[in-house]
């Protein structure tokens, strides 16, 4: 009995290991990697800083009001504690993803995001 069970059949298929398959002008396989032509990429990922800029925002929104919720009853200076301590922690996490390679614009505005997040938790603590 043969190894390969494509041998019992009596066709023979092409290996996309070793050549091009085609199905009319489309690559179906590549040799390289086995895989259709749509789903390889000509390109290289290029990280781009407002995803992290909005991901830090989102970031930093949503934990600032779990925090404020949980420390409802708490004094305003608790609450903005730990809004600076979210604020630290997004942005050393966003800097770690690749905003230190950013341009210096998406940096001042991520610090500015992070603190004007911050002084919405302050002026809102104040409020209650």
């Amino acid at each position: 009995m043969p190894d390969d069970p494509r041998e019992d059949t009596g066709r023979k298929y092409p290996n996309p290991r070793e050549e091009d398959i085609m199905a009319g002008d489309r690559r179906l396989s590549r040799p390289d990697s086995a895989l259709p032509d749509w789903e390889m990429p000509d390109t290289a990922y290029r990280p781009v800083p407002i995803v992290w800029f909005t991901g830090a925002f989102f970031l930093h929104l949503i934990v600032s009001v779990i925090f404020f919720a949980i420390l409802i009853f708490q004094a305003a200076w608790i609450k903005i504690a730990f809004a600076a301590l979210a604020a630290g922690a997004v942005g050393k996490w966003t800097w770690d993803r690749g905003m230190e390679s950013a341009g210096a614009g998406w940096k001042i505005a991520t610090i500015v995001m992070l603190i004007t997040n911050m002084l919405m938790v302050a002026a809102a603590a104040s409020i209650g």
